[in-house]
């Protein structure tokens, strides 16, 4: 006896313990699966055909692999229009094995249904501790990982809040009268602590370095402010 079945849009003729290659199906290796789309069946030259499908006809088969079919390559260029496309594509396949061809609203073997049933059982319990055992991993972890973020973050903001240098006590002096000072450079040293002319006179040159790094001032910038502040600090 054969049948002609339709799956995944297309059409297939089919026998008992025929190897066939079809469309993916959602299902494990080993499952049964029935194909209800029975489009006719015969044995010989007695055909029948159905109006589209033949009622109470369907055919049961076993999964026997998941996988893909070859990478089809579908290539576009227009001429002259410097315009190219390649799309690949790799159609997902599965195999399976035709057990049984079944008419008369006929049901599938016992056997073959519990073999199924407790693959299936057996496979989401599986799936479940396999599933499970990251999650919990992962929550174990997220907890410490939070926190380390948190700090980093905090340090960070405080580090960037902290001024540089430590300002003198007494009053500040205008560091407008320095040449290349300007009242925004002047409010900006301020910020960072830098309030006198003795202050920017004995600035080292590992301090320059780390106003050089951390403002928007260039070395050679703060060093001949360093100059001219010690002209000025003696006055």
């Amino acid at each position: 006896m054969f049948a002609v079945i339709k799956t995944g849009g297309k059409q297939y003729r089919v026998a008992a313990n025929d190897l066939l290659k079809i469309e993916k199906l959602e299902a494990n290796v080993g499952d049964i699966v029935e194909i209800g789309n029975v489009l006719a069946h015969g044995e010989g030259e007695n055909v029948t055909f159905g109006a589209p499908f033949v009622d109470g006809a369907m055919v049961t088969a076993e999964v026997v692999e998941q996988g893909k079919n070859r990478t089809v390559i579908a290539f576009k260029k227009r001429r002259r229009q410097n315009s190219r496309r390649k799309i690949g594509h790799r159609q997902l396949l599965t195999t399976v094995r035709i057990a049984e061809i079944l008419l008369g609203g006929a049901k599938p073997a016992k056997k073959a249904a519990a073999k199924t049933e407790a693959k299936a059982e057996v496979a989401a319990k599986t799936e479940a501790k396999a599933e499970a055992a990251p999650k919990a991993a992962a929550k174990a972890e997220a907890a410490p990982k939070k926190e380390a973020k948190a700090e980093t973050t905090e340090d960070r903001t405080a580090e960037a809040a902290a001024p540089l240098f430590k300002a003198p006590k007494g009053e500040p002096d205008d560091l407008t009268v320095i040449k290349g000072i300007g009242p925004v450079a002047a409010g900006q040293l301020n910020e960072q602590g830098i309030t006198t002319f003795a202050q920017i006179a004995k600035l080292s040159d590992k301090d320059v370095a780390k106003i050089d790094e951390h403002m928007p001032f260039s070395a050679d910038q703060i060093k001949d402010w360093r100059e001219q502040a010690k002209e000025l600090a003696k006055k």
